[in-house]
């Protein structure tokens, strides 16, 4: 028995309906791009996963070319360190593939790629540390650390460009996931419009299945065609050239209808998606587990303190410290830029709500008049938002417009990093008004401390609503890991050097 026998839904048979404002598919396009989806998934996944081996390769030639020549210098060397050379670069590729760093799931989005990248790293060094013990052989260890640590950056940093350009095409529309998502109609609406607001993630709906009841009179609000009912999902998505299926809470399919639907997807090995209602939540910290025949998921709760909070102080710490040795001759032209444009005090302070609702006194390069925050009431008018922003305010000097289109105002927090009030990475730091008007569950973004950046840092910065930099916040507080810092310290660079959603 298929899904197009069940008696939930008797549209199978029926013709595929269409929204009045779809102009796209017809019945002949469907015949043409039969499996069309899926064959052009699989052209440029393939293409990609080619390149990241030729990138993680070419990284570790790179970088043990690179060991070799910084640590002999022309002196005398033992000819097996040559051979150890030729070795690495095929021996780090397999351990990517042992630990499945090229496999679709992790790849394309998300932080997991990055952390079995790092994990591969500390197994190649154990297991070189491993060999020369049991060999008895004398490696030396400057080659080693440049070597091992070389590799494992190189690899990361071509893996986050390659996905940067993966984005790029994403943008143009190319190498996107085709979607059929099955579901009510407004929890369908409501994913399409999230899925469409931005491109990186790759997933574009281009049609949906509905319950009996709804496909005759809902397909007018969705913006995307309507391919039929529950009942006709598989064959809705070999029609329309879908290569992914999401499924959306539904009580019309239940666990014998959706079992049959993977089988029926598993034929023209078209992937099948099941939502969770669990907002925000890392896939690491999700476990399925066995409970009597059953399949449960296990929420891990998010690791905020231990071990994992003093490695985070400690990287902040010695960052900030680093940062502000190096950067110390920039904050002294920057100091004689703002003196020279308007005179006045060079800094700003400003009361901001740290970890556990503590106040501090967070600093920055002054970018606006003295006398902005006098003329906020005039500037702001009737814009009743919490956050406000505005393109053009008045009140930002000619070096602040400078100074924030590159987040260069940003860097006196390095400060506000090394006394511990603050973090490289986490959440926006709020204002007191705002956390007042916090809903109970918004105060979870406090449990961390404020970060100089975050993910509203690189998900748009000032073009970002109140709603949506809380939301990002809280996703942030819920996955947190050092992997995800990194992650987002290096999108913070793109997102400055670019200068997007700065004003």
């Amino acid at each position: 028995m298929t899904t197009t026998d069940t008696a939930t839904d008797g549209v199978a048979t029926q013709e595929i309906p269409r929204t009045p404002q779809y102009s796209g598919f017809t019945e002949r396009d469907l015949g043409e791009i039969a499996g069309r989806g899926q064959a052009d998934r699989w052209v440029w996944e393939a293409r990609y996963v080619k390149l990241l081996l030729v990138v993680d390769f070419s990284a570790t030639v790179a970088a043990t070319l690179a060991a070799f020549v910084l640590r002999f210098q022309g002196a005398a060397y033992a000819e097996w360190y040559l051979i150890l050379s030729a070795l690495i670069p095929p021996a780090w590729v397999g351990l990517l593939a042992l630990s499945h760093a090229y496999e679709r799931r992790v790849l394309f989005v998300g932080g997991e790629e990055y952390q079995r990248v790092l994990r591969a790293g500390l197994h190649l060094t154990v297991g070189i540390v491993l060999a020369s013990y049991v060999a008895h052989t004398d490696i030396a260890r400057g080659y080693l650390l440049i070597a091992l640590v070389l590799t494992t950056f190189l690899s990361l940093l071509g893996r986050f460009l390659l996905r940067g350009i993966l984005h790029r095409a994403r943008r143009g529309g190319a190498c996107m996931h085709r979607v059929l998502v099955l579901g009510h109609a407004p929890a369908v609406a409501q994913l399409t419009r999230q899925l469409h607001r931005r491109y990186h993630h790759g997933f574009q709906v281009i049609g949906a299945c509905l319950p009996f009841d709804q496909v005759a009179t809902a397909g007018a609000t969705l913006g995307v065609p309507v391919f039929g009912g529950l009942g006709a999902a598989a064959n809705s998505a070999t029609a329309a050239g879908a290569d992914t299926v999401m499924v959306l809470s539904c009580p019309e399919l239940d666990g014998p209808m959706l079992r049959r639907l993977a089988w029926e997807l598993e034929r023209d090995d078209i992937d099948l998606f099941v939502s969770s209602s669990l907002v925000d939540t890392a896939g690491d910290r999700i476990t399925v587990r066995p409970v009597d025949g059953l399949p449960m998921m296990h929420i891990e709760h998010p690791r905020l303190s231990g071990a994992r909070r003093l490695v985070k102080g400690l990287f902040d710490m010695t960052v900030a410290l680093v940062l502000l040795l190096l950067l110390a001759p920039v904050f002294l032209v920057i100091a004689i830029v703002i003196t020279v444009d308007t005179g006045g005090p060079v800094f700003f302070r400003q009361v901001r709500v740290g970890r556990g609702g503590e106040p501090f006194r967070m600093v920055k390069f002054r970018s606006m008049h003295v006398d902005a925050e006098a003329r906020l009431a005039a500037v702001r008018g009737d814009n009743p938002g919490v956050l406000f922003k505005m393109r053009e305010d008045p009140r930002i000097t000619r070096s602040g417009r400078l100074l924030r289109r590159y987040s260069l105002d940003e860097l006196p927090q390095l400060v506000n990093v090394l006394l511990g009030e603050m973090s490289l990475v986490g959440p926006r730091p709020p204002l007191p008004a705002e956390v007042e008007k916090y809903p109970d569950d918004m105060r979870r973004r406090l449990v961390v401390k404020p970060g100089m950046t975050g993910l509203w840092q690189v998900s748009g910065r000032s073009d970002l609503s109140w709603e949506d930099s809380i939301r990002l916040d809280l996703q942030y507080v819920e996955n947190w890991s050092l992997t995800v810092d990194l992650v987002i310290l290096m999108r913070t660079a793109m997102a400055v050097v670019r200068g997007s959603g700065a004003y």
